[in-house]
């Protein structure tokens, strides 16, 4: 709670749970009756606010809370935006190093695509470029 004069506190978006995705584009998405404007990190533990924009920003350092939980990932999915795009080289090894498949695909695949394996239960992990 913030005290009086400090204003406005702006936390870490988060959600506590698994959920699929309702909606995306216009900057962002919409899933259990909410939205949230930039793009997502949705991980066991829960879907995250994410900083990365492009391929460009993803890293281990970027994706850390995904090797935090490897246990309970079996497969990444990465929505690169409109384009389809590439995993950096050295983020694919890490990640086939830790037992996580990966695939890019455009925003709007990976989303299709996570919904469905997560209906399916399946251990899915998704980061989500926001699209226009």
């Amino acid at each position: 709670m913030a005290k009086r004069g400090e204003g406005i506190v702006i936390r870490d978006a988060h959600f506590p749970g698994r959920a699929p995705i309702e909606a995306y584009g216009d900057g962002g998405f919409r899933f259990a009756d909410m939205s949230h404007r930039g793009s997502l990190l949705c991980v066991p533990s829960g879907i995250y606010g994410f900083a990365a924009t492009s391929m460009a920003d993803l890293d281990g350092d970027a994706l850390e809370r995904v090797f935090q939980e490897l246990a309970d990932i079996e497969v990444l999915l990465i929505g690169a935006g409109d384009e389809p795009a590439r995993i950096p080289s050295a983020l694919k090894t890490a990640l086939r190093e830790a037992g996580i498949m990966s695939d890019a695909m455009t925003t709007g695949a990976a989303v299709r695509t996570y919904n469905v394996l997560l209906s399916e239960d399946r251990a899915v992990a998704a980061v989500l470029l926001a699209v226009d």
